[in-house]
């Protein structure tokens, strides 16, 4: 089963709205654990616009299934990963004052910037993951950074799903064809729901893990956290 990594940026965004502390982000991580999401995924940027440094030092001792931090690898963001040792870091080469993540990685162009940061990270047994848009020809330079798995940007994925969902997915599935056969573990994030998931993970081989953040929460408001984690959790069961 792919696993399920909740994105709680947007409880951080919430509770920064209106100051305090709440909502709660490390009670939110408890929570979501507990109605069975297989990990946490927390993106800090620069201007602590949702989570914050301290939040992720908040957050370390509470994630007992697997914490993830994405982010541009500044040399302060490298080393706030390498002190809290989370499961996964996953890369991602958005610019400070970007609302989202908003492209993957150039992996021929960023080659040996990737590599001299992913092996401080190897070596400090931290598993990486490199941002790629669904780019068949990067993933050999993504498996040359000497990264672990490829996070596919699903972007465009969601946004055409609508209109012709298996033309969509198909760079996805032909970049996940060449990272299979390199070895490259295979996650995916950005705009999956509980609308679009299902067929993304049922076409994608060995899609091991999904980060979903902005629709999860939103939809939660609706249907409740706990209901709205499991509902995901059975787009991507496989009976």
């Amino acid at each position: 089963m792919t696993k399920l990594s909740v994105n709680i940026n947007k409880i951080a965004t919430i509770r920064n709205a209106r100051g305090g502390e709440t909502p709660s982000v490390t009670e939110a991580a408890v929570k979501i654990q507990e109605f069975g999401a297989h990990g946490i995924t927390i993106h800090p940027r620069p201007d602590e616009r949702h989570i914050t440094r301290k939040d992720v030092y908040d957050l370390k001792p509470l994630v007992t299934t697997e914490f993830n931090i994405e982010g541009n690898p500044h040399r302060d963001f490298i080393d706030m990963v390498l002190e809290v040792k989370p499961e996964q870091v996953t890369l991602v080469p958005d610019a400070d004052d970007a609302i989202t993540s908003n492209a993957g990685w150039d992996t021929k162009k960023h080659l040996d910037f990737l590599k001299e940061i992913i092996i401080e990270f190897k070596n400090a047994g931290i598993r990486t993951s490199v941002f790629l848009d669904p780019t068949p020809e990067l993933v050999e330079y993504a498996f040359k950074t000497g990264a672990d798995r490829i996070e596919l940007y699903t972007e465009a994925y969601a946004k055409n799903y609508t209109i012709n969902k298996e033309q969509a997915i198909q760079s996805y599935y032909d970049t996940a064809v060449v990272a299979n056969e390199f070895g490259l573990g295979i996650n995916a994030g950005h705009d999956l729901s509980l609308e679009n998931l299902k067929y993304f993970a049922d076409h994608i081989p060995n899609l091991l893990e999904v980060s979903i953040g902005h629709a999860l929460v939103s939809e939660a408001l609706y249907m409740g956290m706990e209901n709205t984690v499991q509902a995901y959790l059975k787009r991507l069961a496989k009976w």
